[in-house]
């Protein structure tokens, strides 16, 4: 607020936050200073904000970063820079992140009109600075390039590298949501198997189930390249009261050919060294000593591996063993595969429609 006040950033959540104070920060939903998500009320509408969710440009492997020390400068564009000198800026990022894809322009026209928060037709220096400071974060260069998916919470306004988006109801895939010091008591295994008490019904569990498959589909080589999962967690997917899937948090998924370039250097001494997230895992080239470009394990087979427990327990049994061999298939699958692709669209559309046929007569299809 004091930069949004000494007018340095300016935004569409800024007026509302800082001067009519009808955005308000309810109960957080983060365990980790650096990644900061709280429900929200904007108005009367429910919404999740975020902040500060990731140091600027930072890929980090393995463990989080360390909090910020200091406060993002702002200091992108400078004083002077015109509006087609900041597109170029856009384009430039873009490039290095997504890599020479044919429609970049489309996308930064989408980012111009998403930065213009006041809808006056034109992108201020201070709402530039702002939209410069949020596109280093990865989760928003994300949910913008997905905006129109069914899948991807929509994007209320911004304001600085604070975002505020829908509000889902419920923040994981299963489970019950507990005091932090009943949390550290329970012992994991138990924790998990617990957590499969406090599920939906199965055909409300196939419905959120075949969110997820098409939100794997909707990053897979889609208009602006393969986007990888490297946290495929329970606890990074919501849906909401209509039991549609909503992604929770995108931090750890990132582009392709971004992490590639993050890992070819990478030195190791053996396969545990070459891992982004938790499960974006490449092979140690014990000749070089180097970590391989190629990620080993699809999108598909690792929400598959999620999916496995969730799906099976209290499944019909008319197609229980069909469910299960086409989830152990899933899990199988690998990058390096002959044919992934055809093998990834068959399971995928197999998964689909067997989930499909056996809810598309019931309610809560």
């Amino acid at each position: 607020c004091d930069k949004y006040k000494t007018g340095v950033i300016d935004g569409s959540a800024c007026s509302s936050l800082c001067a009519k104070e009808t955005l308000y920060f309810g109960k957080c939903l983060s365990t980790k200073p650096n990644n900061q998500m709280y429900l929200g009320i904007w108005g009367n509408l429910q919404s999740v904000i975020k902040c500060q969710m990731e140091e600027a440009a930072q890929l980090d492997f393995g463990t989080d970063p360390e909090p910020r020390k200091e406060i993002v400068l702002f200091d992108k564009p400078t004083r002077g820079t015109t509006v087609e000198k900041f597109k170029e800026m856009v384009y430039g990022l873009f490039k290095a992140k997504l890599g020479e894809q044919g429609n970049l322009s489309e996308l930064v026209n989408l980012i111009l009109s998403f930065a213009d928060g006041n809808k006056d037709g034109r992108v201020s220096l201070p709402e530039a600075k702002s939209a410069w400071a949020l596109l280093q974060l990865e989760e928003f260069l994300l949910m913008v390039i997905l905006q129109d998916k069914e899948h991807t919470p929509k994007l209320m306004g911004f304001c600085g590298d604070l975002y505020v988006t829908e509000r889902v109801e419920y923040t994981s895939l299963y489970g019950i949501s507990l005091p932090w010091i009943l949390e550290l008591l329970i012992p994991s295994g138990f924790r998990r198997s617990m957590d499969q008490w406090f599920t939906p019904s199965w055909p409300r569990k196939a419905k959120i189930a075949i969110g997820l498959l098409e939100f794997v589909e909707d990053i897979f080589h889609g208009p602006y390249g393969n986007f990888l999962m490297c946290d495929t967690s329970a606890k990074n997917l919501g849906y909401n009261d209509k039991y549609d899937l909503k992604m929770m948090d995108m931090r750890k998924i990132v582009p392709e050919m971004n992490l590639k370039e993050i890992i070819k250097d990478r030195q190791c001494d053996s396969d545990l060294d070459c891992i982004y997230g938790t499960d974006c895992r490449t092979l140690c080239d014990q000749s070089k000593m180097r970590c391989t470009t190629e990620v080993i394990q699809p999108n598909l087979a690792k929400a598959c591996q999620l999916l496995k427990d969730y799906l099976l327990r209290g499944a019909p049994s008319d197609i229980h063993e069909e469910l299960e061999k086409q989830l152990y298939l899933c899990i199988a699958l690998k990058v390096t595969a002959n044919q992934m692709e055809m093998e990834h669209s068959l399971i995928l559309n197999n998964l689909k429609t067997l989930l499909w046929k056996k809810i598309s007569h019931t309610n809560d299809s």
